[in-house]
């Protein structure tokens, strides 16, 4: 042949797809570790819309160590890590008033006019209407 061994250009081959691979796989793991902290940061930021959180800028201050995410996908530690900052840093959330807070009127049937309480053109209107559902 032309004095090339065969085994070395096998040898160098496998190298190569060996240096290919563990790129490859650093390239998952960044992949992975950088899905992760999106996800925990997600998860973060529903928690504190539900903790009743002012301003999302106190996520800021939050150390996501507690946090992790399960070979699921699942994130772990969230509502824990909400909590202990609900308590250490009350500020961050809304404060519970004193006063009563209004809730949703209740839903009553409009009562309908009367034809006593109608003017000549309201009641005039109203007939008409009437008769034209008929």
């Amino acid at each position: 042949m032309n004095g090339e061994d065969p085994a070395d250009g096998g040898e160098s081959e496998l190298a190569l797809l060996r240096a290919k691979n563990e790129q490859l796989e650093a390239r998952l793991r960044d992949a992975q570790e950088s899905s992760n902290k999106r996800l925990v940061s997600l998860e973060l930021k529903s928690e504190a819309i539900k903790s009743g959180m002012v301003d999302l800028d106190g996520l800021k201050m939050l150390s996501a160590d507690d946090v992790s995410v399960d070979e699921h996908g699942q994130v772990r530690g969230a509502s824990a890590v909400m909590a202990r900052m609900r308590r250490d840093k009350p500020w961050l959330f809304g404060f519970a008033s004193s006063s009563s807070m209004a809730g949703v009127p209740v839903q009553a049937p409009s009562r309908t006019k009367l034809a006593t309480e109608m003017t000549l053109d309201e009641w005039r209107a109203a007939r008409a209407e009437l008769l034209r559902r008929r």
